[in-house]
């Protein structure tokens, strides 16, 4: 079974349907083909990042 895997700019859009465009996850996960678990795992992931508590990509290529 091949894994598949998404892009950042697929899994920020997904994620605004939610935060942005009120969907509800199962709703927005349904219409994307994707499970309400990952798109959950997504949302809290960048959530986390938005609060400044990890460091996005850009920050972490900034201190190499």
């Amino acid at each position: 079974m091949k894994i598949k895997s998404y892009t950042v700019e697929f899994k920020k859009e997904a994620v605004a349907l939610v935060t942005e465009q009120g969907y509800s996850v199962s709703k927005a996960a349904e219409s994307l083909g994707i499970t309400d678990k990952l798109l959950y795992n997504w949302k809290a992931k960048f959530e986390v990042e938005q609060s400044g508590v990890s460091l996005n990509v850009d920050e972490k290529t900034d201190l190499l």
